[in-house]
């Protein structure tokens, strides 16, 4: 299969990358602060029906990535679906994929403060989430970006907690598998809604559909790590889930505001509680700094394209950096930590990501078969997954996410309509 604007010469980056490789960079992307934060929200909308939530998250999860991955290996350019919507299906969609995933993974980074203070400081969450990404978004200003090094250590400690909670969850004598049962509580628009926000858990998969410039043979190693790195996370998210769930039972898990700590100190492992709240810290200020590196990265893409104000393409002279578009990132997500609600955010966050890959099933199910278009199935059943979870979601969620997907299109259409005039 060829690759379309793939960059030849001395520009093109080096293909150094095996399945191995992209497998370890995939979990590195999804094993993270997903797990520590979502569990609570997603238990509160599906009851006992949790685990039927997780799965179908994970089937949808896999679509996207699927139909990302043909894609990415055909486009191996920055920018995801903010390029594949503008190729396959016109400059609005790609610019409506740019918007629903900033706009989207803003939210992510709330999210992601707020987890740091659930985690860190429970009484004082709200000023820790705020403290979080001032400080982080000063480190980025600074052009100290996280290390492939310290990304391997992160997801090491993240993973040696969860073991740690798994464990100890499991071996408690208290621990009662008939809380597993899905009970009558379980309904369809819950599990439809819980699997909404367990998205938020797996988004990280994105990160190995990125990969066609740097791997070996993207048609073939995209495909092969993306299930692979899944199944792992699928699986180490299961596990977490049935221990948590063993031990606190639906309602419990619903009112947790840090699941995994109050799982190990009902377990009766008061003494593991300062890792587990360290280790959820730890992944989402690892998640934190990347996050607000892509959106700010992304809004200097938009920025350049004009799509979005373009004095938010200043690159700092020193620094090197998008220092603008940082600044107007971390004040947004700064002034959401410090207003919103972790289910508020993780459900608007889920909204405009499920929104950012039903673009990209669209744009999947477009390619020809000499194109490597995946089966046409996976791309049916992502966009029409996409859909439903995205409005199955809380109904203020769906309705605030639709009103700013209205706001960036109108944006659009009056960008789009004054070029014209300026031209006539």
């Amino acid at each position: 299969m060829n690759t379309v604007g793939a960059p030849t010469g001395a520009g093109a980056m080096k293909r150094r990358l095996g399945v191995f490789d992209a497998v370890v960079i995939g979990l590195g992307s999804m094993i993270g602060a997903g797990i520590f934060a979502a569990l609570g929200p997603a238990a509160g909308a599906a009851g006992s029906g949790l685990l039927l939530a997780l799965a179908l998250a994970a089937v949808v999860a896999y679509c996207n990535a699927t139909s990302s991955a043909r894609l990415a290996a055909l486009y191996p350019q920055s920018g995801g679906t903010y390029v594949y919507g503008r190729e396959r299906l016109g400059d609005f969609w790609g610019y409506l994929a740019g918007w629903a995933f900033v706009v989207g993974k803003t939210a992510s980074c709330a999210a992601m403060a707020i987890t740091v203070g659930a985690y860190l400081w429970p009484g004082q969450t709200h000023t820790v989430a705020v403290a979080a990404v001032v400080a982080l978004t000063a480190v980025n200003y600074a052009g100290v970006h996280k290390s492939a090094l310290l990304t391997r250590v992160i997801v090491a400690i993240v993973l040696a907690v969860l073991a740690a909670v798994a464990v100890t969850a499991l071996a408690f004598a208290g621990a009662d598998t008939s809380r597993l049962d899905i009970g009558a509580d379980a309904t369809v628009d819950g599990v439809l809604q819980a699997a909404g926000l367990l998205f938020f858990a797996f988004a990280g998969y994105a990160r190995i559909a990125t990969l066609g410039e740097e791997v070996r043979d993207p048609g073939r190693t995209i495909p092969r790590a993306i299930p692979i790195a899944l199944g792992i996370t699928l699986g180490v998210y299961a596990l977490v889930a049935v221990a948590v769930l063993t031990v606190l039972g639906p309602v419990a898990l619903a009112d947790a505001t840090a699941p995994l700590s109050d799982a190990v100190r009902a377990a009766g492992a008061g003494w593991l509680v300062p890792m587990v709240r360290a280790g959820g810290a730890v992944a989402a200020l690892g998640s934190l700094l990347a996050l607000i590196l892509g959106v700010s990265r992304t809004t200097l893409a938009m920025a350049r394209d004009r799509h979005l104000p373009h004095t938010l393409s200043a690159i700092h002279p020193r620094h090197g950096v998008p220092h603008r578009a940082e600044l107007a990132v971390g004040t947004v997500v700064a002034l959401l930590a410090a207003t919103t609600d972790l289910r508020g955010a993780i459900g608007f966050s889920s909204f405009g990501v499920l929104t950012y890959y039903a673009i990209a099933n669209a744009c999947a199910w477009s390619l020809a078969e000499t194109e490597g278009r995946p089966y046409r199935l996976v791309p049916v059943i992502g966009l029409s997954g996409c859909a439903t979870l995205a409005l199955a979601l809380p109904l203020g969620t769906v309705i605030s996410g639709t009103a700013v997907l209205t706001l960036g299109t109108a944006i659009y259409v009056l960008r789009k309509a004054r070029t014209n005039a300026s031209r006539h």
